[in-house]
């Protein structure tokens, strides 16, 4: 309780501060106070296209992540039974992990257009992150225990739920975690370049070229606050899905 009294008000200093430096520079277009900021997420939330925007957005970046999970841990069974396709695999998801956001963007502008950004985007920024966790976890697994496995000619399912899971479960957790925040911040920084039609990034855009820094700073702040839940909705979904 003492911590998040503390939090509270440390939180509560900045706002001050924040609303000190907008009174004084006296200037909306440079620098909006809270008090600004709020007025203008109040009037967006109060229109049908601010929660158009937010739900399109949320259910993009989700299924983004959710490819990214997907994809990034068949990859690295595959890699863990297979050295060839370790191989061959390996440099394009260096190339993936190395290569900026940005020129994504910019590539999956030119092929597939706008509409489908976001799920592109989110699902690249997690592949890599799932992969190497997901590959590091197998290859902790005890090998004993995997040689009397097949001793005992267990089945594939048994094996998979008894020896790989629990050795991967540590490892899937903690990417989930990183790559959660990341997928959204990634997802809605490719709205911001890719601009498409109801979306928060394109909301963001929108108020830049429209100099309304307290809208800006609104959706700045909604973005950050969804951030905030999707990174939590998805651990706490993962942690109950890998429950043992």
């Amino acid at each position: 309780m003492k911590g998040t009294v503390r939090k509270l008000l440390i939180a509560l200093i900045w706002l001050v501060l924040w609303q000190i430096s907008a009174i004084l520079i006296h200037n909306n277009i440079l620098l909006a106070g809270p008090y600004e900021a709020m007025l203008a997420l109040i009037r967006l939330g109060v229109t049908t296209s601010f929660w158009i925007s937010v739900l399109f957005t949320v259910l993009k970046i989700t299924l983004g992540f959710m490819a990214g999970l997907v994809l990034g841990s068949l990859c690295a069974a595959f890699s863990y039974r297979s050295g060839l396709f370790r191989e061959v695999i390996s440099l394009p998801v260096s190339v993936i992990k190395s290569v900026p956001v940005a020129s994504f963007v910019i590539l999956v502008l030119i092929w597939a257009g706008s509409s489908s950004l976001s799920i592109v985007i989110s699902a690249l920024v997690v592949f890599p992150m799932i992969y190497y966790n997901v590959l590091s976890g197998l290859n902790t697994t005890d090998r004993k225990m995997i040689e009397m496995a097949d001793l005992f000619r267990f089945r594939f399912k048994d094996k998979a739920n008894h020896i790989y899971l629990p050795a991967v479960i540590p490892h899937l957790r903690s990417a989930v975690a990183v790559s959660a925040g990341m997928a959204f911040k990634s997802g809605i920084a490719a709205e911001v370049i890719g601009r498409p039609l109801r979306s928060i990034g394109s909301g963001l855009y929108q108020s830049k070229v429209l100099l309304a820094t307290d809208e800006l700073f609104a959706w700045t702040f909604c973005a950050v606050i969804l951030a905030f839940l999707f990174e939590k909705a998805i651990t706490a979904f993962m942690r109950r899905l890998l429950a043992r």
